[in-house]
């Protein structure tokens, strides 16, 4: 346990040192809010104030990569239904958007003292409940099986193609000039706090859904341990620069409708369960060679470029009514899913 927790209280301290040097307020780490703006950065979605290359991701990938090579964890795998791994992960950024952030961003919002975080903590709990049930009733994640190694390289090169654009701009990558997309701590620290963050993520196996669903589902809250370490540290960091506002009001990149928050993540609660982790555990699973994970995350690019070309995502005044139908349509496909096997027989192993 004590691992874990210290991991935690590193990546919250990181978190807030990230915040100090220019990332957004409350997002020093959102793996959700910087994929989207990944996807803006490469053009796939208009929204101008969320488009930047976030060398945060690049980290991450990167990181738990090398460590995966350095420990013997590199191990090439994938196959278990890849189609519906897309789409989990589609969906659990459609969901990420309707709340404004992912599990981590949830965690540090709720340590700046956000109180809407709070109402997205109890949906994502929900959300994952509703997963355990899934997973009870005989709901088949699918079984990975070993690819050629040459295919894990794959997305670590995907991440240094980007770091490259990062780095050299060329002309058909995007960058905000105002709003979220242009708040950014320098590209070497928030590479290295990705490194950083990637490798102790990769040797911890640190995931927030995991984490709760170990809790309920086997009694175990091993790594639910590593949150409560990123809140502490967050909180204190906040505490120390005067960041703590205990309110559901005045919250930076945030809305209070409450019900939206609270289904929004748990949307996210019950893909993670589905998927295998949350969006922070698909990013370590890709660069250990886990290409099933990389489709996870392939998806959740589309779901953000999908949510701002047709207007999904929510802003500080809140969702309207497009994200609304679809946050109420991906409970109904995560349904489907999770319990369709109980309409057409048992599920099968792969796709």
């Amino acid at each position: 346990m004590i691992l874990i927790v210290i991991v935690g209280l590193v990546v919250g301290a990181v978190a807030i040192l990230l915040t100090a040097l220019g990332n957004p307020a409350n997002m020093g780490f959102c793996i959700a809010c910087f994929l989207r703006d990944i996807a803006g950065g490469l053009g796939l979605h208009g929204a101008g104030v969320v488009q930047y290359l976030r060398p945060e991701i690049i980290g991450l990938g990167l990181g738990a990569m090398i460590l995966a090579l350095a420990r013997g964890e590199f191990k090439v795998r994938g196959g278990a239904n890849p189609l519906r791994r897309f789409v989990l992960g589609f969906l659990m950024m459609i969901g990420a958007l309707a709340f404004l952030g992912c599990p981590l961003r949830m965690v540090l919002r709720l340590a700046a003292g956000d109180l809407n975080a709070l109402i997205g903590l109890f949906g994502f709990i929900a959300g994952i409940l509703v997963g355990i049930v899934a997973l009870k009733s005989g709901f088949n994640p699918g079984r990975s099986v070993p690819q050629p190694k040459a295919t894990g390289y794959v997305y670590p090169v995907i991440l240094v193609g980007l770091l490259a654009a990062l780095l050299l701009k060329p002309d058909f990558i995007r960058f905000s000039e105002s709003g979220p997309g242009s708040m950014a701590a320098p590209i070497l620290v928030a590479l290295a706090a990705g490194l950083v963050v990637g490798a102790l993520a990769q040797r911890s196996r640190l995931c927030m859904a995991g984490g709760i669903r170990d809790t309920f589902l086997i009694k175990d809250p091993h790594l639910l341990w590593g949150f409560v370490g990123i809140f502490v540290a967050a909180l204190v960091g906040n505490l120390i620069l005067s960041n703590f506002s205990l309110s559901f009001t005045g919250q930076p990149i945030a809305h209070t409708q409450h019900l939206w928050n609270f289904l929004g993540m748990a949307v996210v609660g019950i893909g993670a369960v589905l998927a295998g982790g949350c969006p922070l555990r698909q990013l370590i699973l890709s660069g250990e060679g886990d290409t099933d994970a990389v489709l996870t995350v392939i998806g959740m690019v589309a779901g953000a470029a999908f949510a701002h070309n047709f207007g999904l995502a929510a802003s500080a005044a809140g969702l309207g009514t497009n994200g609304r139908v679809a946050v109420v349509v991906s409970l109904v496909i995560l349904g489907i899913i999770g319990f369709g096997h109980r309409l057409g027989g048992k599920a099968s192993v792969k796709s």
